[in-house]
């Protein structure tokens, strides 16, 4: 049975059936009307729910800890590694020495047949005809976690020379840790590739290609303290003081006193935490509970960001502007009156003092000025000083 929902939910006071009216309809036709009725009560009972637990999460919603922070030594590391990739239609690469040369180690390696000089170095001018190879840059990330021996990662590959990667596979690159000059292999990479990107056939993935061969593990210990870094588009002196006040007086009321002092400011982007006693044999809870503390008073940087490409502005709460005059073509705006240190541009309320960046755009896109050309104010007005806050170009 098709039901009009937004016609049923608008109108079903107007057009119920009276009981009397109902006892003419025969069995199926009474179903279908109590159907109705249901569906309504029930579309209706879940909107209201939905209401309720959406505006409850609203109220519940809070700033914690581990939004803003992460626990030094849990970093992403990165291994590399160079290998050869076979199977290409005459996409390789062309006379390049590097290629060749890893070519005929390995064929040595795995008892092909190849000449070789007086100290049993292979030739690789036998390989030099060879079109289908390609020497790529290999690289896989271990999450912050670690991984263990016998995982696997997916890995990217890059073409050093070669014109195209497609339909190509990876032949057993040994991955290094970030150090060049520490030979240690952490894993082995190798198998088909995947070109994520058609424009750009030179780069792909292979996924679970990266096999561990080794275990990393990433200590978050240090001295008995954990040490919080704060994120780079949070990090300032304000969050730092409040980020260590909110540390002791959690642990200062859960200890009867005894907690004040254990957090400690380092500087704008890290803060030390030492681990107690009573936790000491238990560094995983004490973090979740350092994590999980909520911070009420965040301060946000002012920030402008603008994707030129994409012709995006998203402006923070709050960014302030001198009062200038702005001539645009055919445009004079005077930001900036007499006795007003800064006046509003929201038409509605031209005289009302709103010293907000917003203002100024909103005035621009009303007048429909082009994204481009308030893209060039906004850069003019930061070149020149008028603009407080940090203004980010992607």
């Amino acid at each position: 049975m098709d039901i009009d929902v937004a016609g049923l939910a608008n109108g079903w006071e107007d057009s119920s059936l009276s009981n009397g009216e109902l006892k003419h309809l025969d069995a199926e036709q009474t179903d279908n009307v109590w159907n109705a009725d249901m569906t309504i009560r029930t579309i209706t009972t879940l909107l209201a729910v939905l209401w309720t637990a959406m505006a409850s999460a609203q109220d519940a919603r809070s700033i914690r800890l581990a939004d803003l922070c992460r626990i030094k030594g849990q970093e992403e590391n990165r291994l590399q590694g160079f290998g050869l990739v076979v199977g290409l239609k005459g996409t390789g690469d062309s006379k390049l020495s590097p290629t060749f040369r890893e070519l005929a180690a390995m064929f040595q390696a795995m008892g092909g047949n190849i000449s070789t000089d007086k100290q049993g170095v292979p030739n690789p001018k036998e390989l030099e005809s060879v079109g289908n190879v390609a020497l790529v840059m290999v690289t896989a990330t271990i999450p912050s976690s670690g991984a263990q021996q016998g995982d696997l990662l997916d890995c990217s590959v890059d073409a050093i020379s070669a014109k195209s990667l497609q339909g190509g596979r990876l032949v057993m690159a040994y991955m290094l840790g970030p150090r060049a000059d520490v030979k240690t292999i952490y894993g082995v990479s190798s198998g088909p590739i995947s070109i994520t990107d058609p424009t750009i056939p030179t780069s792909g993935m292979v996924y679970d290609g990266c096999k561990m061969e080794t275990t990393i593990t990433n200590s978050f210990v240090q001295k008995n303290k954990l040490t919080l870094v704060v994120d780079s588009d949070q990090a300032s002196f304000s969050n730092a003081a409040d980020i260590q006040d909110a540390i002791n007086s959690f642990f200062n009321g859960m200890m009867n006193g005894a907690g004040y002092g254990m957090a400690r400011a380092i500087d704008q982007m890290h803060v030390q935490v030492e681990i107690p006693p009573a936790y000491a044999d238990k560094p995983v809870m004490f973090a979740k509970l350092v994590l999980d503390i909520e911070l009420g008073n965040l301060r946000k940087n002012k920030r402008v960001v603008i994707n030129e490409r994409e012709g995006v502005i998203v402006i923070g709460d709050n960014v302030l502007i001198n009062p200038v005059a702005i001539n645009h073509k055919n445009l004079t705006i005077q930001a900036g009156v007499p006795g007003d240190r800064f006046v509003s541009f929201d038409p509605a309320s031209p005289k009302t003092p709103q010293p907000a960046l917003k203002n100024l755009v909103d005035a621009l896109n009303a007048l429909k000025v082009p994204t481009e050309d308030v893209i060039a104010i906004i850069r003019t007005l930061k070149r020149n000083g008028d603009l407080y806050g940090e203004l980010v170009i992607q």
